[in-house]
């Protein structure tokens, strides 16, 4: 029996999507359910066509328990170093006291900070990054292809506050296709790029204000706005904006043009090199700005049934299906390919944070079972959406149960191992045993490379420490596994040595 896939409450709130594509133009459209672009069906017919990710499916695929099998192309060295590291990775005590020394004015100090960035550089930073110069990252990139994985290059820059920096940013981008294009064919699935580091972060924030105050009042006029998919939804984060913005200065309207123009070349680059790019999600204060860039250029540049530009989803959001929903069915309509990079999401913290201080409740999910739930639809949503021959998702999880379902999900529905359009992905140094199990089971799998100068990647660690704690406790499969195959090899030598004692006598 097929469980529900959308519930009667979530049908209903689809009249967002009467603000579909440009809402300059404010002329009503039908509301629509993202399972018909031309009328809506009865819940009951909703419930027929599309099967949660959440119901068991007959399929299973991967083998996560095998650690002889799983680490069989890890080293034992490494494997001391990762189950370390990831143990000191999910130490609370030891977290909070590296981002108290990181934040500290113990940096301001020449010699103490030298000393505390070689210790992460050999440490945290050779555990979650694939090194400082393209050189290093490119051998990363080797030994993950030969390992059986593909990399997602991560020039890792962001949250910039001029042009002259945006200028920069965009150059590094631009190199980091150049060096996915000189690697093996491929070896690299996605480049990935911020928007904040090619467009001032005060004038995201201003934009963003700006589009939910016209989804708010569509009659609002924005002189400057592209075409673009939904970019809201009746249960979107709107509190950020509680009174009426003031328009773009024309110097703001400069700077917007200006950071358009950075992503087209972008793109352009891309599509020149045939190599695809991901935007990188940002928290609700900005995403819609970086939401309204991402579409703007997928409508210019993804053609062909193959994305070029792919957006992120974050199911931590309460208004993630429903966004997800309305954008592709509103590319459908144009007959635009729509890729997603489907995640959790990054900002926990300071998401609950910002909205307790604003005196409203948090857009993220009540519990951590409903963002599972969350995921779980959209995840099922999109490889239901490939197996009838549209769009393309990066299934981005370190969940196992999640990662299980949707390997079963796309057998089940018939989506061959090796489909260009499915991609699992896990950050390079977490999630291996899911990694090494999916990859095993005969799919795409990716690691996230985050690359560059220590110093300049250290907003990224920072990050990933304190917005991912529960994420680093997740890891203890992974330990567990390491551990246990650690003791195996260990086993396995002493038996080496005893027969080779008992010969030599």
């Amino acid at each position: 029996m097929a469980t529900k896939f959308l519930s009667p409450k979530l049908l209903n709130t689809l009249p967002s999507f009467t603000r579909f594509l440009n809402s300059a133009s404010t002329a009503p459209i039908a509301a629509v359910s993202p399972l018909n672009f031309d009328e809506k069906p009865e819940p009951a017919a909703a419930e027929k066509q599309l099967t949660s990710l959440n119901e068991p499916t007959t399929t299973t695929t991967l083998d996560l328990y095998d650690h002889q099998k799983l680490f069989a192309s890890v080293s034992t060295w490494k494997l001391v170093r990762s189950s370390a590291t990831l143990g000191l990775a999910s130490n609370e005590r030891f977290v909070d006291f590296g981002m108290w020394v990181m934040n500290s004015r113990l940096m301001e100090t020449s010699l103490v900070r030298d000393v505390i960035l070689k210790t992460v550089k050999h440490t945290f930073f050779q555990h979650f990054c694939a090194g400082e110069t393209t050189e290093e990252a490119a051998d990363c990139v080797r030994r993950i292809h030969d390992g059986g994985f593909r990399g997602m290059l991560v020039y890792a820059v962001e949250h910039t506050g001029d042009n002259a920096g945006c200028d920069r940013n965009l150059e590094g981008f631009i190199r980091s296709v150049e060096f996915a294009k000189s690697l093996p064919a491929s070896s690299v699935s996605f480049v990935i790029a911020k928007i904040t580091a090619i467009c001032p972060i005060g004038l995201l924030r201003k934009v963003s204000d700006l589009l939910r105050w016209q989804y708010k009042d569509p009659s609002f006029n924005l002189p400057w706005k592209l075409n673009t998919f939904p970019i809201f939804s009746d249960s979107s984060a709107l509190y950020h904006t509680l009174q009426k913005p003031a328009p773009l200065s024309p110097q703001e309207e400069l700077d917007l043009q200006l950071a358009h123009q950075r992503l087209l070349r972008l793109c352009r680059k891309c599509v020149q090199d045939n190599v695809t790019l991901t935007i990188d999600a940002e928290d609700t204060s900005i995403q819609p700005a970086i939401d309204y860039f991402t579409y703007s250029s997928a409508i210019m540049y993804n053609r062909d049934d193959k994305p070029t530009v792919y957006g992120t989803i974050q199911a931590y959001l309460k208004d993630a299906r429903e966004r997800l929903f309305t954008a592709t069915k509103a590319a459908e309509s144009l007959g635009i390919p729509m890729g997603f990079k489907l995640v959790r999401g990054a900002y926990m913290s300071s998401e609950s944070k910002s909205a307790s201080l604003l005196g409203y409740d948090s857009p993220i999910h009540n519990s951590i079972q409903e963002t599972h739930a969350c995921y779980n639809d959209c995840a099922s949503f999109m490889l239901e959406r490939i197996a009838d021959g549209y769009d393309a998702v990066v299934l981005a999880t370190h969940n196992v149960e999640s990662g299980k379902l949707a390997a079963s999900k796309a057998c089940d529905l018939g989506i061959r191992k090796g489909n260009q359009k499915l991609e699992f992905a896990q950050l390079y140094g977490m999630s291996d045993a899911l990694s090494f199990g999916l990859r095993n089971a005969g799919f795409q799998v990716s690691k996230y490379l985050p690359y560059g100068p220590v110093d300049m990647v250290m907003p990224y660690l920072l990050r990933r420490a304190e917005e991912n704690r529960g994420l680093l406790s997740a890891s203890s499969l992974d330990r567990v596994l390491m551990v246990n195959e650690l003791m195996r090899r260990l086993k396995e030598l002493q038996f080496a040595c005893q027969v080779r004692d008992g010969i030599s006598k």
